[in-house]
């Protein structure tokens, strides 16, 4: 190890020296960083030693990289907190790849800080670097919001107008077809406004729905009212399956997926049905 440049001719230091200095002042007992900074590790234990002072502990951890193996640059942008923010992923599907990733275990998506320590120990780390597949990262986010009660994300539904008694019903409803909380906007809209897209049905699949709304269960609706309105209508039509389920999805919906239509329709009520009549 050559002897450290700690101060620029120009009487500026370089990050050695400050850093050993504020881990002294702030009494930090323990480092974990990534192991591009293992060659910097002797020279910091000499200066702590100099100076008089215990020496942290010292760990490094595997690097991160692109599913290429590119590093990943704070510089040039390639990854960053507010990005992901702007794109609806969930702060602990963020926090449970960064810890994860790299270990003998499954990245699991854990539900807060105290369940992703308890999946975490620094022995379980690789020495070969990991691979951030932002796919990867979705998907635990996507985990986490299906599996999210309504209480932990009432705020931010309020916040986006979805309010009311229907509200927590909505949600249950549509979470798990979710990527980001923010969808869920489209599916109020969709249940409280009406269809958002032109119905694209064919002239059988018309008929077909017309048919099918003049055979609607009475009111009051539940869970058990899509099983028994789709019974009648196999036994009246002769249409089971995709060709019975698709053209009511896109009658109620405008679109060809999406949440189960037997906890969409107690939300939309029979008047609100009817009226979808195409």
């Amino acid at each position: 190890m050559s002897d450290p440049v700690l101060i620029r001719e120009d009487g500026t230091f370089l990050y050695t020296l400050p850093s050993v200095a504020d881990d002294i002042e702030m009494g930090v007992t323990h480092i974990i960083r990534g192991d591009d900074h293992v060659t910097n590790t002797g020279a910091q234990i000499a200066l702590f030693n100099a100076l008089g002072a215990k020496a942290p502990s010292f760990g490094h951890h595997n690097l991160l990289t692109s599913v290429t193996g590119e590093g990943l640059s704070k510089r040039t942008g390639a990854l960053s907190i507010s990005s992901l923010r702007e794109a609806g992923i969930e702060p602990m599907a963020v926090a449970s790849l960064a810890v994860l990733i790299g270990t003998s275990g499954p990245v699991v998506a854990c539900r807060n800080m105290e369940e992703l320590a308890a999946h975490f120990s620094p022995s379980s780390s690789s020495k070969s670097a990991a691979k951030f597949d932002p796919a990867e990262l979705r998907g635990l986010s996507r985990n986490l919001i299906q599996e999210t009660p309504f209480e932990a994300v009432e705020d931010r539904l309020a916040a986006m107008g979805i309010v009311g008694e229907k509200a927590e019903r909505f949600w249950l409803a549509v979470r798990g077809n979710l990527e980001t909380v923010g969808e869920a906007v489209d599916w109020w809209r969709i249940v409280t406004e009406g269809i958002q897209h032109p119905v694209d049905l064919s002239e059988e699949d018309r008929d077909f729905v017309r048919q099918a709304m003049n055979h609607l269960p009475p009111e009051p609706w539940d869970d058990q009212t899509w099983t028994a309105w789709t019974s009648v209508l196999k036994e009246r039509t002769g249409r089971k399956g995709k060709a019975l389920f698709k053209p009511l999805r896109v009658a109620l919906t405008g679109l060809e997926s999406g949440p189960e239509l037997a906890n969409l329709l107690p939300l939309l009520g029979r008047e609100e049905t009817l009226a979808r009549r195409p």
